[in-house]
């Protein structure tokens, strides 16, 4: 047993570079499955929207420290050899699909009717379509509740502790196994997750202001 002190907290801070590339890893691989849930909710192909909102429906109807279990406790028992890594990645990311895909959905068929019937009447096949028209209209109004979820992210990634992890708040887990002072040891834990989320959170609010601005010209 020792007393919480400086080299203590080193380790935790050390520990925030796994907590922000395991968010990174989460929003890179959320962005393409997100686009792709999102294009498949908003495409003609009923057997595509129905896949799709099964999908979502059970990654946002299931807590995300079950979806974590169930990959890195399940995927042993069908052979596949799996290390925390990979299981929180891959929880991550299937989760942040769901989310983004229905922010992103929402987004493209917030899009006003007469877009789409303009591209329809210049004769524009789906993809031309979606390239050139809504997509980049789509996007502007959902960078707002894009980066705002970020913040969600990144707090996500403190449950991959659950499974051996070493991001900030299993490192606060191991400090305190050792110093018994939980009070310091999570202050300083929530201290670093309020240093990474504040500016995120900051910077969404400001997005939607000018958003709100511009709509209101």
């Amino acid at each position: 047993m020792r007393t919480f002190g400086f080299p203590e907290f080193l380790f935790i801070l050390e520990a925030a570079k796994w907590t922000i590339a395991l968010s990174l890893i989460a929003f890179a691989g959320g962005a393409i499955g997100g686009l792709l849930v999102a294009l498949a909710r908003t495409s003609e192909s009923r057997a595509l929207q129905t896949l799709s909102t099964g999908f979502v429906q059970v990654f946002q109807g299931t807590p995300l420290l079950l979806q974590l279990f169930l990959i890195f406790f399940g995927a042993p028992v069908i052979g596949i050899d799996i290390n925390p890594w990979l299981a929180a990645g891959a929880a991550l990311i299937l989760n942040t699909s769901a989310f983004l895909g229905e922010i992103w959905r929402g987004s493209i068929q917030a899009i006003p009717v007469g877009q789409w019937e303009a591209a329809e009447a210049l004769g524009l096949h789906y993809v031309a379509r979606m390239r050139d028209i809504i997509l980049p209209q789509a996007f502007k109004i959902a960078l707002p509740p894009t980066v705002g979820y970020m913040v969600q992210v990144i707090k996500g990634t403190s449950l991959a502790a659950i499974i051996g992890f070493a991001e900030v708040t299993r490192a606060g887990q191991i400090i305190n196994n050792a110093t018994f002072q939980p009070l310091i040891v999570f202050s300083v834990v929530a201290a670093i997750y309020f240093v990474l989320c504040w500016p995120l959170s900051l910077l969404a609010a400001r997005m939607e202001r000018r958003q709100a601005a511009a709509l209101a010209r």
